[in-house]
């Protein structure tokens, strides 16, 4: 089925906040402490948005940040959508998880808690994410699984740790985590910035991805490992075939097509659900989305980081999503 074919998104991602406690290499959303996006959501706002979701039916919901569990309302947002039926999906660092907070969100709808090992080593992972512990990383993953929530792991590779992914693949494995995501580097964000100091070399990463398809096939039925599409450039090319049926939600409530991809296409605080779908659906028919996804597929580059200068722009007047209030700084 094609994403016109469907009345409501199948899927939520919700950027609550770009605050973050830790400031990561390679985050995706320039997300640091104190760096919120200007304009996001109040928490009436917020609380206003989980009712619409679930009114209109979005069956599962990304909670994402940044690091989501810093803002106040998280688990209150959390629990409006589970109790209005939809399914979950939380996305951490795991430092702020507790007994209280695991023990909330466990009486929810909760498809997985996912949560970032950059590393088998302290050292590895403290180099990706500065500051942060290894071992407190692992400590939430544990907490997750006492409270009978799937635990699904994610790894970053970079040049520094990409020969520790099979270990962090044993390390999930042992978690009992039912899933671990990851791919090539994306060159979005922070990352983009320290291009060079981050990213493998290409015999690195043919090695990287001989291993996941070996450890894939030993490993089937006991843990999934996910990494296709590989890249982002190839995620792109396979939404352009066929887009997703996903409303990505930047903090300040604006629909944006996708985290690489620097177009604006709605704006849910002026517009309802029904009404951001319908434009989301029309922007990946727009020339000039088409003709940008089709350069990344030929050039393997983006033409800007939409997360570096924060140009979340519309495509044209057809689409009401403009600046949110506040003064954007890079």
């Amino acid at each position: 089925m094609k994403i016109s074919d469907y009345s409501a998104p199948l899927m939520a991602t919700w950027q609550l906040t770009h605050d973050c406690d830790l400031a990561c290499l390679h985050c995706c959303t320039l997300s640091a402490p104190g760096r919120k996006m200007p304009g996001e959501l109040s928490r009436e706002e917020a609380l206003s948005l989980a009712d619409r979701l679930a009114q209109a039916q979005i069956p599962y919901v990304m909670l994402c940040g940044g690091e989501p569990t810093l803002v106040p309302h998280f688990l209150d947002t959390a629990e409006r959508l589970g109790r209005g039926g939809c399914w979950l999906k939380i996305e951490t660092n795991g430092r702020n998880l507790a007994q209280e907070s695991a023990a909330r969100l466990s009486k929810l709808p909760i498809r997985s808690v996912q949560i970032s090992l950059d590393g088998a080593t302290e050292e590895s992972y403290g180099k990706m994410r500065p500051g942060a512990s290894l071992e407190k990383a692992l400590g939430a993953c544990l907490l997750v699984r006492a409270y009978n929530m799937p635990l699904e792991i994610t790894f970053a590779p970079a040049a520094f740790n990409i020969r520790e992914a099979e270990r962090v693949i044993d390390i999930a494995l042992s978690l009992g985590a039912f899933r671990l995501n990851t791919g090539k580097l994306m060159a979005v964000g922070r990352a983009r910035l320290l291009w060079k100091k981050l990213c493998p070399s290409d015999e690195s990463y043919a090695e990287f991805r001989a291993m996941l398809d070996r450890r894939r096939e030993e490993l089937e039925g006991r843990i999934e490992l996910c990494y296709e599409p590989f890249s982002l450039e190839e995620d792109l090319a396979v939404r352009a075939a066929e887009p997703p049926g996903t409303l990505f939600i930047l903090p300040d409530g604006r629909v944006a097509l996708s985290g690489g991809m620097s177009h604006a296409v709605a704006d849910l605080r002026t517009q309802s659900v029904p009404e951001a779908w319908a434009s989301y659906q029309k922007a990946w028919l727009h020339s000039r989305v088409r003709a940008d996804v089709d350069r990344v597929a030929r050039e393997g580059v983006f033409r800007s980081d939409p997360v570096r200068s924060h140009a979340w722009v519309p495509l044209s007047n057809d689409f009401p999503a403009g600046t949110p209030s506040g003064k954007e700084t890079a």
